[in-house]
């Protein structure tokens, strides 16, 4: 029998199925970034469903319980289709974007922190304001973050058993 807390975490899908929606550029940012936060002290999951039904493309947590979203932006184009970026704020402490050198900083929103990576690598160019969580919500990412490390882990380690609920 499943407790309550087993049956919720149940219906949402921590780790989502590979499809195909991120170019070239964004995996290579998305790899740069999660260098450069691993060296900040963070862990990284990517693509994790947020409470609000969004997808963050990357959530960072550190040993003092800071979270951050990295959220990815390949072109200009992409940036100014991104109509969503602000819901993510609620989820986290500090709110970054990360893009190539080749797009200007001018263009990315001035409350946000802003991360210039490729494939190798990334460096801060400006420090995110910080908004601390409400405890409640820092829980529940917490434990987001925790079961979708947890369940990616699970798949590395015996892909034949795992299913999706």
């Amino acid at each position: 029998m499943l407790t309550l807390m087993e049956s919720r975490a149940r219906q949402v899908h921590l780790v989502p199925p590979s499809d195909g929606r991120q170019s070239e550029t964004a995996l290579a940012i998305a790899r740069g970034t999660a260098r450069l936060l691993r060296s900040l002290g963070f862990s990284c999951v990517s693509e994790l469903p947020l409470p609000s039904g969004r997808r963050a493309d990357l959530v960072a947590l550190n040993e003092h319980g800071e979270i951050w979203i990295v959220e990815i932006k390949s072109s200009v184009e992409d940036l100014r289709a991104d109509r969503k970026w602000h819901e993510y704020r609620a989820h986290c402490d500090r709110l970054f974007f990360a893009f190539t050198r080749d797009l200007p900083c001018e263009i990315f929103p001035a409350e946000t922190g802003l991360i210039v990576a490729d494939a190798y690598g990334a460096h801060m160019h400006c420090d995110a304001p910080e908004h601390r969580l409400p405890a409640p919500t820092r829980k529940q990412m917490t434990i987001r973050f925790a079961m979708a490390a947890a369940q990616r882990i699970n798949r590395l380690v015996d892909p034949q058993g795992h299913s999706e609920f």
